[in-house]
């Protein structure tokens, strides 16, 4: 007999007085409970529980399924309470659609069990389409959906992406790209450079305007949709500097652009941003120096979570494309005095 639906639920959240359970794996268990979850809304909204099937997965703890209903299919995501926090996507998922952002709707909810039925905006990802020919249309569409975004800012709605979270996310790259990935202990002298940096980073962030931020709008978060683009993983979305979701977008993780089309697209953006009069510098060249720092930001951030999500989670493919924010990194500290340092340590690391 299998065990009753609140045992399965509890023994996913890790409740350590069900050692009964301990042979069951988590994954399993969370399916059981989804599919029962989708059972109980079959009879309103047609759901096939039996086409319930993989759709993706991210570096979070977050699953997705596809599931057949009423002349349409839906995406199940399956967040772990205990480790994952839906009610920021709920929330955020809505004051994004209110700013004319195409984002999944809510269809249904259980955030107590961590289940979200939402509406399908296909498998066509931005990078999985992306190419020289296609580029300049489909970034033009996710440069007016982002001003749309920004537009929408109003204070204390999203929290800050203030100096305490800059730094954690910068301390990520020391802690496990560095002394985890390449097995090296900085000296005093790398530490306190790489401190030099991480302070003329964060001031910089700091300094900028702030406005809705996404956190992550890149192209392998964003869908080929009508209307275009549709837009995924807004749950982490804060308040914070204006180039942030820019540089995400033209300088991505997985996929890279000659220098000269990112800054004839960062241009597409800034001049657009400024007939929408959001809060810009005045020159394009003290914009440009903004975009390329809040980069070294994320870049630094992500080569640490790539790291930790090899080691910690055991997932190694993100690795895999380390080597092209090293490459981010090391153009961008090699143009300006200030950021020298950073350039010198990569190279005592034998990341050029």
């Amino acid at each position: 007999m299998a065990p009753p639906l609140k045992l399965l639920l509890r023994a996913a959240v890790g409740d350590p007085t069900l050692s009964a359970l301990s042979n069951v794996p988590m994954q399993d268990i969370r399916l059981t409970a989804l599919t029962a979850w989708l059972s109980s809304l079959s009879p309103e909204l047609g759901l096939i529980t039996s086409s319930l099937r993989p759709a993706s997965m991210d570096a979070s703890s977050r699953r997705y399924f596809r599931v057949d209903g009423d002349a349409r299919t839906l995406i199940v995501m399956d967040a772990p309470p205990a480790i994952e926090d839906s009610r920021p996507f709920v929330r955020v998922a809505a004051m994004m659609k209110k700013a004319g952002v195409h984002v999944p709707e809510v269809v249904r909810s259980d955030l107590s069990q961590g289940f979200l039925l939402l509406s399908d905006l296909g498998d066509a990802t931005y990078l999985s389409v992306l190419n020289q020919q296609n580029a300049p249309e489909l970034f033009s569409d996710a440069i007016d959906a982002l001003i749309r975004w920004q537009l929408a800012t109003s204070i204390n709605v999203l929290p800050a992406y203030d100096e305490v979270l800059l730094r954690r996310e910068l301390q990520l790259f020391p802690d496990w790209y560095v002394a985890r990935h390449l097995q090296r202990a900085l000296t005093p002298a790398q530490s306190e450079a790489l401190e030099h940096v991480f302070a003329r980073l964060v001031a910089s962030s700091l300094a900028q305007p702030t406005v809705f931020v996404h956190r992550d709008y890149m192209p392998r978060n964003l869908m080929l949709s009508s209307p275009n683009p549709g837009v995924l993983d807004f749950q982490d979305a804060v308040i914070g500097p204006v180039t942030y979701d820019i540089v995400s977008l033209l300088r991505d993780a997985f996929i890279s652009w000659e220098e000269a089309r990112v800054r004839e697209w960062a241009r597409v953006y800034f001049d657009r941003a400024h007939v929408a009069a959001l809060p810009l510098h005045a020159q394009f060249d003290d914009f440009w120096r903004d975009f390329e720092w809040m980069g070294l930001q994320r870049h630094l951030k992500v080569l640490g979570i790539f790291a930790r999500i090899r080691y910690r989670d055991g997932k190694p493919r993100y690795l895999e494309d380390a080597r092209r924010f090293i490459g981010y990194v090391s153009a961008v500290a090699q143009r300006y005095d200030d950021l020298a340092p950073l350039a010198r340590l990569f190279d005592q690391l034998g990341m050029q």
